[in-house]
C-alpha cells in the first residue's frame, strides 16, 4: 500500500504494506457503526432525510424529533422536551454515550441561545482560518469579487503551493455554510 499522491505523512515510510489490515478496518469501522445507528433509529420510528443521509426525523400526530448524526457526535432536537429526553433514555440503553444537554459547538459552528431562538456563528472558525493562511492582518472588502469575475490559468501563474490553495478554497467552502454573502467569490476561486 501507497501513501495518496501529494501526501506524506513525515512519521510513516512511504510504502506501509504491513499497515494494510489495520487501514482497513479503520475504514470500514465508521460504516458498521452508521449502519447500526441508522438501523436502531429507522426500528424506532425515525426516517432517513433524502437531502442528508446523517439526518433523521420522527414525526407522530403531534410532534417532531430531529436528529443530527456526525461520526460519533449527535444532535438531537424535537419540539416537546419530554420527548427529548425519554428518545435520550433509549438511546443511552442501546448506546455508550455521554449527555452534554446544551449544544454549544458542533463542526466549527457556534450555536449560542437567546430568547430570540438559536444564533450560529463561525467567528472562531474565521479567526483560526485567517491566521492559519497567513491573511489575519488583511484589511475586510465590503464585495470580495466583482459578479464577472473570471480567473484562468492565463492571467496569472500557479499558486505557490496548490495543496495550500486547495485547502484554503476547502476550508472556505465550508464557512459559507454560516456566512452566504462569500459564496459567489468562494465558488469563482474553487
Amino acid at each position: 500500500m501507497h501513501q495518496p499522491p501529494a501526501f506524506v505523512h513525515p512519521q510513516y515510510p512511504k510504502h506501509v504494506c504491513h499497515l494494510k489490515k489495520a487501514i482497513y478496518g479503520l475504514k470500514q469501522a465508521p460504516r458498521a457503526w452508521f449502519h447500526r445507528f441508522s438501523s436502531f433509529l429507522l426500528t424506532h420510528g425515525f426516517s432517513s432525510s433524502q437531502a442528508d443521509p446523517s439526518m433523521f426525523s420522527y414525526h407522530n400526530d403531534s410532534h417532531t424529533l430531529i436528529l443530527l448524526l456526525f461520526v460519533d457526535d449527535i444532535i438531537l432536537t424535537g419540539s416537546f422536551s419530554s420527548l427529548i429526553t425519554s428518545f435520550i433514555d433509549i438511546l443511552g440503553r442501546q448506546f455508550a454515550m455521554k449527555d452534554l444537554v446544551d449544544l454549544h459547538y458542533f463542526l466549527e459552528v457556534h450555536v449560542s441561545r437567546s430568547s430570540a431562538g438559536l444564533f450560529l456563528s463561525q467567528q472562531k472558525y474565521t479567526s483560526d482560518l485567517l491566521h492559519k493562511f497567513h491573511m489575519h492582518t488583511c484589511k475586510p472588502v465590503r464585495t470580495p469579487s466583482t459578479a464577472r469575475t473570471t480567473l484562468s490559468l492565463s492571467d496569472d501563474e500557479l499558486p505557490a503551493d496548490p495543496i495550500e490553495y486547495r485547502s484554503m478554497v476547502g476550508a472556505l467552502q465550508y464557512l459559507t455554510m454560516t456566512l452566504l454573502d462569500i459564496a459567489y467569490a468562494v465558488h469563482v476561486v474553487s
